[in-house]
């Protein structure tokens, strides 16, 4: 499907976001600004930007062409590096984490237009026929004041492809907690990948190394070691994306003693090696 890319029209920069839709009292962002359109698509493009805590009345699909977006939740923290896209259904609080240099693209689905959504976030790998797709979907923007034959067509079958690919989950997401102690403890430990452990986690929230673990296990399912090797693996998929560090350097980077010990973590972690994913992330410049 040849396509070409007209972003400027759409583009936001982080400079101009005053421009971009606002949300009401409730927190409620108005992505049709008072439009009709049953369906349609947004681009942003900036860097370094975190967004209040909103919801829509649409169903999000989010999809990063370059850089990384994280997706925060009551649930979780999802990562959304290029080739995987987040699905936020309509009403659900999150924050967005937006990084260095992104341009990403968002579907919204009037709530009707995909069957079975859930009710949670999730992230989903991006074909390239539904990567096309959402970059074409940008012909018809979220913000117009009609729609046409043609577009809800479209946004319909879409929406149907979506929902078959709700299925289809990528596990790249962190727990969150309400928990003071915990969240501190979490924040400390994604903070200080490169050389953290347990006691120096302990030390920082106030209580033992062993009520740490505990915590971490009762409250979250999860080992504190095994949510340090979540966040540090996650960590180097974001730098990954990016074309200047090196292997080595994304290894040391998240507090690997060696690449060896990164590739197969990370191969057990993500089904391929750090190059391999590099590669076939870097290989679709847009």
């Amino acid at each position: 499907m040849g396509i070409v890319l007209r972003f400027s029209v759409m583009a936001v920069t982080a400079r101009s976001v005053k421009n971009s839709p606002r949300p009401d009292k409730s927190g409620m962002v108005d992505m049709r600004t008072g439009g009709a359109a049953q369906a349609g698509a947004y681009f942003y493009e900036g860097d370094g930007l975190i967004t209040d805590w909103h919801s829509h009345d649409l169903h999000q699909l989010e999809y990063a062409i370059q850089g990384v977006v994280e997706v925060e939740t009551a649930a979780g923290r999802y990562l959304l590096p290029p080739q995987q896209a987040a699905w936020i259904p309509a009403g659900l609080v999150h924050q967005s984490m937006i990084g260095d240099a992104v341009r990403s693209v968002s579907v919204f689905f009037d709530p009707g237009m995909v069957p079975d959504p859930g009710e949670r976030a999730r992230i989903l790998g991006v074909a390239p026929l539904l990567r096309e797709l959402m970059v074409y979907a940008l012909r018809w923007p979220i913000g117009r004041s009609t729609s046409d034959p043609v577009a809800d067509g479209f946004f319909a079958t879409l929406g149907h492809l979506v929902s078959e690919n709700l299925t289809d989950e990528v596990p790249l997401s962190l727990p969150t907690s309400g928990d003071p102690i915990l969240a501190r403890a979490m924040a400390y430990t994604k903070g200080h990948l490169d050389s953290v452990s347990a006691g120096e986690v302990g030390r920082c929230v106030g209580v033992s190394e062993r009520t740490l673990r505990r915590r971490f296990q009762s409250e979250l399912g999860m080992t504190w070691r095994g949510f340090l090797l979540q966040a540090r693996l996650l960590r180097a998929m974001a730098l990954l994306a990016e074309p200047g560090p090196s292997v080595l350097q994304v290894a040391t980077t998240v507090g690997f003693d060696s690449v060896s010990a990164f590739s197969r973590a990370f191969a057990r972690r993500c089904g391929e090696t750090p190059s391999g994913y590099r590669r076939r992330i870097l290989q679709h410049p847009s």
